[in-house]
């Protein structure tokens, strides 16, 4: 066995071919660039130029910016709307408040108008009257006078014009009212209607037509249930019932409403019978 045989080498292994052969191009490649570079000389230094990017909407942005404009312009235009619906809320409650108080005022006036206008007719009645008693005075007078002594002791009827003459006195007391036909209001020729209708017997309703809807009587013979009237047969302005002892039942005006009166009371002109 040799003496060295137990000797390490120092010896460095070999190194790969091929990886060798790599590294060998590689730094040739480094050397020929940086011989080429040198060859060249100083590069002029170029200019460098800085861009800056600003900032750019995004459709998602945009598109929140044009909602809330609209948004606003809704509102500017709602409030507009309600606005005008408020003044016209107003203009329309001054207008009914206006047309209110007008209608009151017209209906005020013409419930003054319709007073004036009753005053008037019961005035006008009443000269009528006047005149018709101070005209007849001289010749109804004394056939007044006559009658009552006549019929004073014709006080009790009996029949169909106890019946007349019992439903009239009933009425005494009620109001006088143009143009009443009961139960509790009547005027004149309403009141002597009622009457004879409650035995079955169907009269004129106005005075004048009741002047002449029976016998043409004499005042001086004068029977209870008789219909005295006032002015001329067929153009009379009052009537009334003839109830005995000198006295009759008559609805007369709004003053006295329905009275019980002896003839000398308001003298009549005539008298018609009908039962």
């Amino acid at each position: 066995m040799s003496h060295t045989a137990h000797i390490p080498s120092h010896r460095k292994p070999r190194r790969n071919a091929s990886k060798t052969a790599l590294r060998a191009g590689v730094a040739g490649g480094v050397l020929s660039t940086i011989a080429v570079a040198g060859a060249a000389g100083p590069a002029q230094a170029e200019p460098v130029t800085q861009t800056i990017e600003m900032p750019t909407i995004t459709s998602g942005l945009s598109t929140a910016v044009a909602a809330s404009a609209q948004a606003t312009q809704q509102v500017a235009e709602d409030l507009q709307t309600q606005a005008q619906e408020d003044a016209a809320a107003a203009t329309a409650a001054k207008a009914a408040k206006k047309a209110k108080a007008e209608a009151v005022r017209k209906a005020e006036a013409k419930k003054k108008a319709e007073a004036a206008a009753k005053a008037k007719a019961e005035a006008a009645e009443r000269a009528s009257r006047s005149t018709a008693r101070t005209t007849l005075s001289a010749t109804s007078g004394s056939s007044a006078g006559t009658a009552a002594s006549t019929t004073s002791s014709s006080s009790s009827a009996t029949g169909s014009a106890a019946a007349v003459i019992a439903f009239a006195q009933a009425q005494v007391g009620d109001a006088y009212v143009p143009g009443g036909t009961g139960p509790n209001s009547w005027d004149c020729s309403g009141l002597v209607q009622a009457a004879f209708r409650s035995i079955g017997v169907d009269l004129p309703r106005v005075s004048q037509a009741q002047s002449t809807a029976g016998t043409q009587v004499s005042l001086s013979n004068l029977q209870p249930g008789d219909i005295l009237y006032w002015g001329s047969a067929g153009s009379a302005y009052h009537v009334g019932v003839y109830v005995g002892n000198g006295q009759f039942v008559g609805a007369q005006n709004s003053s006295t409403g329905v009275v019980q009166r002896p003839l000398s009371y308001d003298p009549p002109s005539g008298a018609v019978r009908v039962l």
